[in-house]
């Protein structure tokens, strides 16, 4: 909800029967952080990530946290506003309020009584289709006075609080599908979740490929219902990759999500059809939301190429930097990692460096500024570069890190992940259409943000850029 003119508030004399107000807010990731940090704080830690990633965990506290906190801020805050004290509260739960919801919130005077000057308002809050998620009664008692004066400064983030990245993406991908996808083998409850989540937020229109009995039956686990889906009854994982690629190749969908199977099996069934090859090699990117780093920050190649010669090097650069621009990033700053800033033949990564710096000079690689060999350290944060004397664009600020070779980016990736509380969505590119590839333990809103990757990808090869 966005900020008033002014604060002010609805003493009780000024209250009658019918009175009330509404507010309402979009639950987003940042919500479901916010509540689930608090949760965990207020239970000594009680909370791990497969607890806080569970679909009914996060129905629960969105309509324990954000539906009911919107409904007694709407009080407390402005109707009647400053002042108002709480005083009995009976809600009834009767729906589920999901990330990307619509929530709105509406009270009303029910009745008032003179004496106490408390007041009995009506309350709900719904979803935007009308669905109630909660609804009944809180008692309050009526502020005395009336106050009214302008709107000062906001409320202040926490600090290393960042902008919700991932929603950003998914907006932009949003604005521009949805894109047709070929899901993958999704007999499990997360990825078909995932699946059909990117499906509901407007980012895709899957076509399910798998053993369609086990397909339904992770639909039931997952509690999504497959009405209106298509679906391919494919037996095997090996059979639903190729069938996909298929599809893919006679242009009946313009891009891949991984569901329950091995990358390998995926991969190898793309790059199996002549029609989906380019002369680019294959990579993967994943792209992570950091907390406490000021930007996306895109690690590449962390689940494809073993240990990539120059070549390859090359394209995994330019792959990365055109994901980059396609989720807004207009001109990436590249860093070539290695675990030094001298070129010393003793390293090799800092000549494969040296030589991939010395190529988008030459314009081999385009549409970014590309420097290295970085350390990770001057790479990723000023204050070091800065006391190394280092000059570049891209020291201490980098949008994309590339690793030398796998080993090295997976390890970056998942560090990222279990030490730095990031959110990850993982995407390989270099076919003719991109793959969104999720991990096991990709949480839904994960495997969304991947699906939105994949449509703002497929959108420019659409587009021919």
């Amino acid at each position: 909800m966005s900020p008033p003119d002014t604060i002010t508030n609805r003493p009780f004399d000024s209250l009658k029967p019918g009175d009330g107000a509404r507010i309402e807010r979009r639950v987003s990731v940042g919500d479901m952080r916010g509540f689930t940090t608090h949760a965990a704080d207020i239970t000594d830690n009680g909370i791990d990530r497969a607890l806080a990633s569970d679909p009914d965990f996060r129905a629960a506290l969105a309509q324990g946290g954000v539906a009911v906190t919107l409904l007694v801020t709407l009080i407390i805050a402005r109707f009647p506003g400053p002042g108002t004290r709480l005083d009995t509260l009976s809600l009834e739960c009767s729906g589920v309020l999901k990330q990307g919801d619509m929530a709105i919130a509406e009270v009303t005077v029910a009745s008032l009584d003179a004496k106490s000057r408390k007041v009995q308002l009506d309350c709900r809050c719904r979803r935007e289709d009308g669905t109630i998620i909660l609804a009944g009664r809180i008692g309050v008692i009526a502020p005395d006075s009336q106050v009214t004066r302008p709107f000062g400064r906001p409320v202040a983030l926490e600090p290393g609080h960042a902008p919700d990245r991932f929603e950003h993406i998914e907006d932009l991908a949003r604005e521009m599908g949805p894109v047709r996808m070929a899901v993958v083998n999704p007999v499990d409850a997360p990825s078909i979740e995932g699946a059909l989540s990117s499906a509901r937020a407007g980012l895709i229109e899957p076509v399910l490929f798998g053993a369609e009995k086990k397909l339904r039956t992770a639909a039931e686990e997952a509690r999504v219902d497959l009405s209106g889906v298509e679906i391919r009854d494919t037996p095997d994982p090996e059979q639903a990759a190729r069938a996909a690629a298929q599809l893919a190749a006679e242009g009946g969908c313009e891009g891949l999500m991984k569901g329950s199977l091995h990358t390998d099996t995926l991969l190898r069934a793309v790059i199996d059809i002549r029609e989906l090859r380019t002369a680019r090699r294959m990579s993967h990117v994943f792209v992570e939301d950091v907390p406490g780093y000021p930007r996306l920050l895109l690690v590449s190649d962390a689940a494809v190429n073993i240990r990539p010669d120059l070549d390859t090097l090359r394209d995994i650069v330019q792959s990365a930097i055109d994901l980059a621009r396609a989720i807004g990033i207009a001109r990436p700053r590249v860093a070539l990692l290695s675990a030094v800033e001298t070129v010393t033949e003793d390293i090799p990564s800092t000549v494969a460096a040296r030589n991939i710096r010395e190529m988008a000079e030459r314009g081999e690689i385009t549409g970014a500024d590309v420097d290295g060999p970085f350390a990770m350290d001057n790479a990723v944060f000023e204050g070091a570069a800065r006391i190394k004397g280092i000059t570049s664009p891209v020291a201490g600020q980098a949008d994309i890190l590339i690793a030398p070779d796998l080993e090295a980016g997976n390890i970056l990736a998942k560090s990222l992940d279990y030490l730095a509380g990031a959110e990850a969505a993982g995407i390989a590119l270099g076919a003719r259409i991109p793959i969104a590839l999720t991990s096991r333990a990709d949480n839904a809103r994960e495997r969304r943000a991947s699906a939105a990757l994949a449509v703002l990808v497929a959108i420019r090869n659409r587009r021919g850029e």
